[in-house]
């Protein structure tokens, strides 16, 4: 559905459902940091997704019957939550090598990766407005990642964070496209139980080769629980069924567009828990938030 063709009401409930998602969505990077050192980021993100599921699982059930269960096509929702699944690992990774702000102000690269996927998919033209959005969110992004008048850097890390959100973004289209048959509760759920399935293949194959590392729970205390639950809760439950309808709405480009906001409220979160204001990630955010609208052409529609 157009978001043109929704009334006004439904159409400020849509963005706010897309807020919620980022919000819910930026909570987990803070809450990250506290378990990057108790546990690995593979066993991590096959349990964030395991738990996930397991939660929603009964909700599906609940509300749409067991008939919708036996009707969806799991090959297909596993095939698609393999790539939400491999998204949340590497961007796990990513911040364990970086930061929240810099996974933050990457993942605002959402809806230009978009645009990328649809030239290729779709035949979109490339027009001047892409060319120079692409252009603003390629310095913003080097704006954000660099050290000030120490240097620019961009390592692994980052590298892992922009993969991240390839693969997010592909999982995002087809969780929409690929599904259409299921409700958005169905369409969260079972590709949620699909990156589950792909991540826990990928942690037991890596285990025995010392690549993975099983959680250390001595290590887990009541700090580690709560991040824990934040990080399941609000970064992946909530935040993936409140983003799977606000683009079942909206469509993946005017929904991507709120992911530009999360740098921002990564950056108060860190702030409200005692972090510093860093004045090149706010800088660096803004300049790719502005690329990413200009690359989809928004000020030339609004006029």
């Amino acid at each position: 559905m157009s978001s043109q063709s929704l009334p006004p009401a439904r159409l400020w409930t849509a963005h706010l459902i897309c807020v919620l998602a980022m919000v819910t969505w930026s909570s987990g990077l803070p809450a990250n940091t506290f378990l990057m050192p108790t546990l690995h980021p593979m066993g991590l993100a096959a349990a964030r997704m395991i738990l996930a599921a397991a939660v929603l699982m009964p909700f599906w059930l609940w509300l749409d019957g067991w008939q919708a269960l036996c009707r969806a096509n799991w090959k297909m929702g596993i095939a698609v939550g393999s790539f939400v699944g491999f998204g949340s690992l590497l961007v796990i990774a990513g911040q364990s090598l970086t930061d929240a702000v810099t996974v933050a102000v990457i993942s605002a690269a959402l809806p230009v990766i978009g645009v990328v996927i649809e030239i290729v998919l779709d035949g979109r033209k490339i027009t001047l407005p892409l060319v120079l959005g692409f252009g603003l969110a390629l310095c913003g992004g080097v704006v954000a990642l660099g050290t000030g008048i120490r240097g620019i850097s961009f390592g692994i890390g980052a590298l892992l964070c922009v993969l991240s959100t390839f693969f997010y973004t592909l999982g995002s289209r087809w969780t929409i496209t690929a599904l259409p048959a299921l409700s958005s509760l169905g369409q969260t759920t079972i590709t949620l139980v699909g990156g589950a399935v792909a991540m826990s293949i990928v942690f037991l194959a890596t285990v025995p080769f010392g690549i993975a590392q099983g959680p250390d729970m001595a290590a887990m205390g009541g700090r580690e629980w709560a991040a824990l639950l934040i990080f399941v809760m609000g970064s992946l439950t909530l935040s993936q069924v409140f983003w799977v309808i606000g683009v079942g709405r909206l469509g993946i480009a005017m929904a991507a567009l709120h992911i530009n906001a999360t740098p921002f409220y990564v950056m108060l979160m860190a702030v409200m828990l005692g972090g510093a204001w860093n004045w090149w990630q706010a800088a660096g955010a803004a300049l790719v938030g502005f690329g990413v609208i200009v690359a989809q052409g928004l000020p030339k529609k609004a006029a």
